[in-house]
């Protein structure tokens, strides 16, 4: 065992040390889960803030210490943010939300992302794809509606792969994956709950299935056809350079036709949708009490289903087609890790928030509300979506959307303009940087892996900023504003 994962397992057993160590936890969740946010002051951010910071910064600045050592830096980041609070608050109550966002947040996302990842990469198109501007145009259209369906993670994976190899004897090929982030990887999953992790927990909460089709499409067909169309013009001026320039051996032989093999993971990749929808529908009213957290029948069936059918996909999919299709464990290993330290230093922030204008950012809340009391759309839009692109955006969603009323028949009549502002603002904003959304990281990584040379986390700002902002400034003044 490597030592990065030695300090991941030793952050486990600290965790299971607190549990183990509190006979009491569960009393103590009962009583106070979740420490009060107007408790906490602004420096109980810092272990999040260092996160984020790490990320962004030394991939830049120490790219070969990061690579062999981001879990150990992920693991600092957690122990310093979990030996203070449970100094603080107490080992019962610092179990318990720990217990809680493993349970209730981190080991569903995971699960979910391990199913979507195993089974979308036992799947292969075959043959040479030519990366013409029109085959990529074509590839990002379908991926981003293909979004809405299977997911952003499940639409990433299965179409990166191909788009890489398409482009493969290409020499401009970043803005190509840059795109891909921008209209696979999030704004296409806007629009179901199956699309995007904010918006299946929007449905949770009681959101019609259909409503975020209906209300969200027109500002999500805008924001795609605008992009799709700069992107087929930058592509084409990219490519004529290219055809002036001596020819790249292309890896990828003529001598196949076009195809999609691995086909029993069609099946398995339905059934992970499937078992999606039947948490979201059956309310078995059965819950199961770990630590002062109530873990659904139903949601604990999604999980195990999703986990077995990827069990099956690796036991079913021979191991050279996962080889053909360059499958590599290690982009689910690296999101595994980050993200472990991203949602457990995320606990006080969020914290922070859903305690309103009694909280230390009271500021931020006010922005969301006029003189009168009455919510701004443009507000919830921007603020909702800007904190997604630095925070999970499906913890932000929840906040957010609380902090609208938190009554999903209200929001989805009187309130729909919030609505429709915090649902697209957390998913298209998800965008903005490599940590908004998970699926942009895998994607990062598996490029990367693939030999593309990647901006840093800064410069794919540069590119999210420049193209994407724009759009939704359009969208601001169309849809949001008034």
């Amino acid at each position: 065992m490597r030592l990065g994962w030695k300090l991941v397992a030793l952050l486990v057993m600290a965790a299971a040390a607190l549990v183990m160590a509190a006979p009491d936890a569960a009393l103590a969740a009962e009583e106070a889960h979740g420490v009060n946010g107007a408790q906490l002051g602004l420096a109980w951010g810092i272990p999040f803030v260092g996160m984020l910071l790490s990320i962004a910064l030394f991939p830049l600045l120490l790219p070969h210490f990061w690579h062999h050592h981001y879990g150990k830096v992920t693991a600092f980041w957690a122990l310093v943010f979990l030996v203070p609070y449970a100094t603080t608050f107490g080992v019962g109550v610092a179990a318990s939300d720990l217990v809680h966002t493993a349970l209730k947040e981190y080991i569903p996302f995971i699960i979910l992302l391990f199913g979507l990842f195993t089974i979308s990469g036992g799947l292969v198109v075959t043959g040479n794809i030519h990366g013409s501007p029109k085959m990529n145009t074509g590839l990002l259209a379908i991926g981003t509606l293909l979004a809405s369906v299977i997911g952003t993670t499940g639409a990433s994976m299965v179409l990166i792969r191909p788009l890489l190899r398409a482009n493969d004897e290409r020499r401009h090929r970043v803005h190509t994956v840059v795109f891909f982030i921008f209209l696979v990887s999030n704004i296409g999953g806007s629009m179901s709950p199956l699309g995007d992790p904010p918006l299946f927990l929007g449905f949770l909460q009681g959101v019609d299935f259909f409503w975020t089709t209906v209300h969200i499409s027109p500002e999500t067909l805008l924001i795609s056809v605008v992009l799709l169309g700069a992107f087929f013009l930058l592509d084409s001026a990219l490519y004529a350079r290219d055809e002036n320039m001596p020819p790249l051996p292309d890896p990828t032989p003529d001598t196949s036709r076009v195809a999609l093999i691995g086909l029993v993971n069609l099946p398995l990749l339905v059934g992970v949708v499937a078992a999606i929808l039947m948490s979201g529908i059956w309310q078995s009213g059965i819950n199961l009490h770990v630590f002062g957290t109530d873990v659904a029948l139903e949601a604990a069936l999604r999980d195990i289903i999703i986990l077995v059918l990827a069990l099956v996909s690796i036991a079913l999919t021979p191991r050279a087609l996962r080889e053909r299709n360059g499958f590599e464990w290690e982009p689910i290993i690296e999101v595994a890790k980050l993200f472990a330290g991203i949602f457990l230093t995320i606990i006080p922030v969020i914290a922070i928030l859903r305690a309103g204008e009694a909280g230390a950012g009271a500021g931020l809340v006010r922005l969301v509300t006029d003189s009168t009391g009455e919510p701004i759309p443009a507000a919830y839009f921007w603020i909702t979506g800007m904190l997604s692109s630095v925070l999970d955006n499906a913890p932000t969603y929840l906040v957010f959307f609380n902090l609208a009323g938190g009554d999903a028949q209200n929001l989805m009549t009187e309130g729909a303009h919030v609505l429709s502002a915090i649902s697209a603002g957390a998913v298209f904003m998800g965008a903005l940087t490599y940590i908004g959304n998970a699926p942009n990281f895998m994607v990062l990584s598996i490029a990367k892996n693939r030999g593309v040379k990647m901006p840093t986390f800064f410069g794919y700002m540069l590119w999210s900023y420049a193209f994407l902002v724009p759009c939704f400034a359009l969208a601001t003044l169309l849809f949001y504003w008034g």
